[in-house]
């Protein structure tokens, strides 16, 4: 389980610029049946989950009135240092179901890969639709299947768990082997020494004559 502590924040007193100073970040958290609240949390506590759980992991909010489940919706980053400065929480609604991008985590090792073939990952996350008891962090996707040139995996081998529905097309390709294609190489044609010798030979000649 992922929690993260959030205290309610006064708009009117507590910039933002004020809040990262003391180690804080300023957040919003709303939903369908939540009206919108403005909230604090500790940075260092927020890229730690943001880090561990990404986007796609539901995250239990503590310190409020009452517990809420969140997903991390949105972030906004500092852009030179590229740290987190903002946050949007979108509150799930109990029983609802979530459409959410998991990433595709690759485990295992292909013959094919280790005989020298490529392989080419099609996807890196994967639309799906689930409620929140069995919303995924990831999927899991096994390469070991893939022996020879042209061996695929797609949506349909996925295994997730029961709940879990896929948003896209289950012949879809995630990953597959292909050939590694050498180019040959062109010959480097060498300078034309003849060429060279004659224009040497006609500047010594130019040098005498001066």
């Amino acid at each position: 389980m992922v929690t993260l502590n959030a205290q309610m924040r006064d708009t009117s007193v507590s910039t933002a610029k004020k809040l990262l100073q003391e180690g804080k970040m300023p957040a919003v958290i709303y939903g369908p049946k939540q009206e919108a609240l403005s909230v604090e949390v500790s940075l260092a506590e927020f890229t730690k989950v943001l880090k561990t759980a990404g986007e796609s992991t539901v995250i239990d909010i503590t310190g409020l009135e009452k517990p809420l489940q969140i997903l991390i919706h949105e972030v906004t980053m500092e852009p030179v240092k590229h740290t987190p400065i903002h946050a949007d929480f979108y509150a799930i609604e109990k029983g609802a179901k979530l459409e959410v991008a998991v990433p595709l985590v690759f485990i295992g090792e292909s013959a094919a890969v280790k005989a020298g073939a490529n392989l080419v990952k099609v996807m890196h996350e994967i639309e799906l639709e689930a409620d929140a008891a069995h919303l995924p962090h990831d999927i899991q996707v096994d390469i070991s299947s893939l022996a020879n040139i042209g061996d695929q995996i797609h949506v349909r081998d996925l295994k997730v768990a029961s709940g879990v529905v896929f948003k896209v097309d289950a012949d879809q390709v995630v990953a597959l082997i292909q050939e590694v294609k050498v180019e040959e190489e062109t010959p480097s044609v060498g300078p034309d020494m003849s060429a060279i010798e004659v224009e040497k030979k006609g500047k010594t000649e130019e040098a005498a004559a001066e």
